[in-house]
């Protein structure tokens, strides 16, 4: 069983960078997929961005590739994701995800394929 806190969600412009923070417990944090998912008013939780345990490869949704990087820190059972040149549209409710299974890009933007779900941090974009 894997417990996921989320934080560093808050209000910026729009061009301004956030990095979200996502807390594991369990002593196998090393030996899961983690991954973050966002939630725009209004809309289904989307995929954003996934790193695997073993490499530490990483997969992005187009929609944050080149501006948000994923990384994990073991030793501190913590992923982070920074969030650079933010747009309005990157406003939501952002969930870290953790899971079993052996990373696989095609398969990481789905919702099923993750096991555990924080309770999300709110991100907020001004224009």
């Amino acid at each position: 069983q894997v417990q996921l806190v989320e934080s560093g969600g808050g209000l910026v412009q729009a061009g301004d960078s956030l990095r979200l923070s996502c807390a594991a417990s369990g002593r196998t944090f090393r030996r899961y997929t983690m991954g973050w998912f966002r939630q725009a008013p209004g809309k289904e939780r989307a995929f954003a961005a996934a790193i695997s345990w073993h490499d530490d490869s990483t997969y992005y949704a187009d929609s944050v590739k080149g501006r948000f990087t994923i990384s994990r820190d073991n030793a501190e059972n913590t992923v982070y994701l920074q969030m650079n040149s933010l747009k309005p549209e990157d406003k939501g409710v952002y969930y870290c995800a953790a899971t079993v299974h052996s990373f696989a890009s095609d398969h990481v933007q789905y919702y099923h394929y993750w096991d555990y779900w924080g309770q999300g941090t709110q991100v907020t974009v001004s224009s």
